[in-house]
């Protein structure tokens, strides 16, 4: 089970946009890397180009780029403090991540 999923809220803590939060776009686990809506915003020249038979003009792309995951913490939805996340396993064995400030789940179970 990861510690950050899409859609969660994070605080970002090192990196030219330190101190600011936003919602996860994607999270790619295996390059241990997540893309931020709002933050990390890199310009990209796209060329001229023909497709089919229009021209599309040249331009410049504003986009977010990943950056790594250990540049986040996750914000807890009920104390909205950047947390440390834990995990806790059920009876019926269903594991959800939990705040390791005031130990709420983060997961609602369903």
């Amino acid at each position: 089970m990861q510690k950050i999923k899409k859609g969660d809220t994070v605080h970002i803590i090192a990196g030219k946009d330190r101190g600011e939060r936003g919602e996860v776009l994607a999270v790619y686990p295996t390059e241990n890397r997540v893309v931020v809506r709002g933050v990390n915003i890199v310009k990209k020249h796209e060329k001229a180009r023909q497709a089919g038979n229009r021209q599309v003009q040249a331009q410049i792309v504003s986009t977010e780029a990943p950056f790594d995951m250990s540049n986040v913490m996750l914000v807890c939805p009920s104390c909205d403090k950047f947390t440390r996340v834990g995990f806790k396993l059920h009876d019926d064995g269903f594991k959800v991540r939990v705040c390791k400030k005031c130990n709420a789940e983060i997961d609602k179970r369903k």
